[in-house]
Order: C-alpha cells, then sequence, then structure tokens
C-alpha cells in the first residue's frame, strides 16, 4: 500500500525551501485545493491561536493525505497528548511552541516518536496508509521517517539554547517565532532588528552543524522574506489566512471605488 508523502519534509530534504500557509480562520477542506493551487507544500494548522477544534484540524489532515500540501499542526504548549492525537487523525507533522530547553526538546522526540526512537503509543490503522497499513514495525518505521517534529525558538533562553535543542534525536526542525521573539527582546513586532538577525544566525548555524532544518515564522514582507531565506531558512511560513484575506479584499475595494467618477 502506497504511503502518503509529506511534501514539506521532501523539500526539505532536497535541500530546497518548503512554504507554508497558516489556517486559523478557514474551517472547512477547500482550503486545501485553494492552497494546492497556490503553490504552497504545508498547511501549517493552528490550535495554539484560535479556535480551531482537534476535529476540524483531523478532518483537514485526512482530506490532505493525496493532495500534495501536508498538514502540518502547532498545538500549545504543553499539550503533547493533543499532538499524539492529531498525528493519529492523519497530520504529517506537529509544531511545539515556547521551547526552551533541549530537556523540553528530549521530552517531545520520545512522545512523538515510535519506538526504538521515542515512546509513541501506536494508535491503530493511519490515514497515511489509507487505513490498510502494512504490518506494524513497517508502518511505525515509515510514519516516523515521514513525520515533521517541529520546535519553536521565540526567547533569548532558547536562542542560547539552541545548539543543545539541535542536537536532540528526533527534532527536525527549530522555527524561529519572530513574533515573540521581539516581544522577549523587547523589540515588539520589529522583526527586522539586528537582536532577531543574530537569533537567527545562531539558530541556523545549530541547526547545520547537527543537520537539521531552521524555519522562520512571523516574518512575512517580501524585505524580511528574502533577508532570512538569505540567511539559510528553508521551512517558510510564509503568511496566514486571516491577513491574506484582508489584503486582497482591501486591494479589491480599493480599486473598484477609484472607478467611481
Amino acid at each position: 500500500m502506497a504511503q502518503t508523502i509529506n511534501a514539506a519534509k521532501a523539500r526539505l530534504r532536497k535541500g530546497e525551501l518548503a512554504l507554508g500557509v497558516g489556517i486559523r480562520l478557514v474551517r472547512n477542506v477547500d482550503i486545501i485545493k485553494i492552497m494546492k493551487a497556490a503553490g504552497f507544500d504545508w498547511l501549517f494548522l493552528d490550535l495554539e491561536h484560535g479556535s480551531m477544534s482537534i476535529e476540524t484540524a483531523c478532518e483537514i489532515s485526512v482530506a490532505a493525505q493525496d493532495s500534495g500540501v501536508a498538514p502540518i499542526v502547532r498545538v500549545p504548549y504543553g499539550q503533547l497528548t493533543m499532538a499524539t492525537r492529531v498525528l493519529d487523525g492523519g497530520a504529517l507533522g506537529i509544531v511545539i511552541p515556547h521551547v526552551d530547553t533541549a530537556e523540553e526538546a528530549k521530552e517531545i522526540a520520545d512522545k512523538l516518536r515510535y519506538p526504538p526512537r521515542g515512546h509513541r503509543s501506536v494508535g491503530g490503522s493511519e490515514a497515511q496508509f489509507d487505513y490498510a497499513p502494512p504490518p506494524l514495525g513497517e508502518m511505525t518505521k515509515a510514519i516516523d521517517e515521514n513525520t515533521l517534529v517541529t520546535v519553536m525558538i521565540e526567547t533569548p533562553k532558547a536562542v542560547e539554547n539552541a545548539e543543545a535543542i539541535a542536537a536532540v534525536p528526533g527534532i527536525d526542525c527549530l522555527l524561529v517565532g519572530s513574533s515573540d521573539l521581539s516581544m522577549e527582546l523587547g523589540i515588539p513586532g520589529d522583526r527586522g532588528h539586528i537582536k532577531i538577525q543574530e537569533s537567527v544566525d545562531k539558530v541556523v548555524a545549530a541547526c547545520a552543524k547537527h543537520g537539521k532544518w531552521p524555519g522562520m515564522g512571523g516574518a512575512y514582507s517580501d524585505e524580511l522574506l528574502k533577508l532570512y531565506i538569505g540567511k539559510g531558512m528553508k521551512l517558510i511560513l510564509s503568511g496566514n489566512d486571516m491577513p491574506l484575506m484582508i489584503g486582497a479584499t482591501k486591494a479589491l475595494q480599493s480599486r473598484v471605488r477609484a472607478f467611481q467618477k
């Protein structure tokens, strides 16, 4: 039985950018086709901020299996049980926010990776194999390799510990959350500030040393995206549905009003 391929992880393995878009507002599976048409590699289904339920995240994840767009779910801080539930429900990756230490990263890897790498419990047949899986050992190994486990770096302490976090087996990506990091650094919203740039450089270097992928969130302008991709960022959260909709509709009404004589 063929397995669904994680398009984001496949891009990263080839050294390419994996481009994602945040989903907080939309609550139906149509978003999969829309973002596939737009050319994105992964959906950032956000259960940390916003009111999306686990059920909705899993419905979108299952529907996305054969789309070529990977469903990746961010869960609230510390909610590793929720993380395993959405993985059992079809998610191809997990983002854990506010990870400050290697000890936290080790617990995340332990809970989200199957034995022998960790101690994730087996939930039964998986959507990745159309609910008709191969033998258990083969299935769990294949799913483990296809699952993208990402931790967010959002504080000066996390930046300081980036190398130790990157060294943890089972962690794939370190994603800089530039919004929260700017708050913690006392430069709210200044995502191009030299302090953010220096933090990014440390994270990129840590990932390079330990064979992990660096990622960037919150830096959505063309200028900032160019800056941080130039610094080596690979897993890119390039925007989210609400501001994209607001920006497009504001531009539309402005153009139409300009036709008034």
